[in-house]
């Protein structure tokens, strides 16, 4: 499976209408011809910096403006720094202000935060269901602490588990993440990737860095990294900002990887999605819908796609052989 690395360097009230409220686009705009430094005329007015001052040092993020009067939305890990200490917001007009958290779901490894300022950008949120592998894309955000920084490539794959965590991350942490070359390093966290008309299509969150399972330091970019797709962040981002806290989808199991393709069902919650669907322990996942599910952290990924509320179909295999289970899935709060 990926290892997922970090980009990060270590309640609401009343509001003017955000980016969250907008209608989606009709489709995604794969195939328009809009240039890169179009798109970054129109998009940097909407990308701030996040500077992170704590005890255990400084560090830096990004965040995508969805409000005129100062709401924003990064990664929960770069969040966490206000936590901390103190986070500051820098813009694009060079001005800055104080940030604190609004709401934070590190499930998904999202949030959203208020500087105290007026008179933004906010970002146009596109949307990613139909958003094809090779769509043109762009990144936009402060790698290593260069504000401003735009780079250029494509979606290199869809539905691709991450785990965000790292190696030691558990389930909790698991990403269904869109694959880009475009050059993302630590710094980006919570930065967009948008399509040539400069709409938002994910959150950029993690990298893929080799030498980190040699025990080496995280490195720069090799070409892939991963963001959060737009239409998942959405919706978290959006009880986030109403209520604080986000609920996730969940099929109510604990799961492990077997000697066979697909996720073994360790534990099944009583009551839950998969108990009032039949599944039992030693069941093995191997479909979600038409979604092949090739090990435990795919099952996850594939749940945390879908709302809370959701029908879905699995394709399980046990000890009476193959078959398909309906499952309605339940809500639950993220960590």
């Amino acid at each position: 499976s990926y290892v997922g690395y970090h980009l990060g360097s270590n309640g609401g009230g009343a509001s003017a209408i955000t980016s969250l409220e907008q209608q989606p686009p009709a489709r995604s705009t794969a195939n328009t011809q809009g240039s890169v430094s179009g798109v970054a005329q129109k998009v940097l007015p909407s990308v701030a910096q996040l500077q992170i001052e704590s005890t255990d040092g400084s560090g830096e993020g990004s965040g995508i403006v969805l409000s005129q009067d100062g709401y924003i939305l990064t990664n929960a890990h770069v969040a966490q720094g206000a936590e901390q200490g103190r986070l500051t917001a820098v813009f694009n007009d060079s001005r800055s202000a104080q940030v604190r958290v609004v709401g934070s779901d590190p499930s998904s490894d999202l949030a959203v935060v208020k500087a105290d300022i007026t008179g933004l950008t906010p970002a146009e949120i596109g949307r990613s269901d139909d958003l094809p592998v090779g769509a043109p894309v762009v990144a936009i955000g402060s790698p290593f602490g260069l504000s401003g920084t735009v780079t250029s490539g494509i979606i290199s794959a869809k539905d691709r588990p991450v785990r965000a965590g790292g190696e030691n991350g558990d389930q909790s942490s698991v990403l269904n993440a869109l694959q880009t070359d475009a050059a993302i390093n630590p710094g980006n966290s919570g930065g967009p990737l948008v399509d040539m008309d400069g709409r938002v299509v994910g959150i950029n969150s993690a990298i893929y860095s080799p030498g980190s399972a040699m025990g080496q330091q995280q490195g720069g970019s090799v070409g892939l990294g991963f963001a959060i797709p737009i239409d998942q962040a959405k919706r978290v981002a959006q009880e986030l900002k109403n209520t604080g806290s986000a609920t996730h989808a969940s099929l109510g199991v604990t799961v492990m990887n077997g000697p066979q393709p697909g996720a073994y069902v360790h534990n099944v919650v009583p009551g839950g999605a998969a108990d009032k669907a039949g599944l039992k322990p030693g069941d093995l996942v191997t479909k979600v819908d038409n979604r092949v599910i090739q090990d435990m952290d795919g099952l996850v990924a594939a749940v945390r796609t879908h709302s809370p509320g959701d029908k879905v179909t699995l394709t399980v295999s046990g000890t009476g052989g193959d078959r398909t289970v309906q499952a309605t899935l339940n809500g639950d709060k993220g960590q």
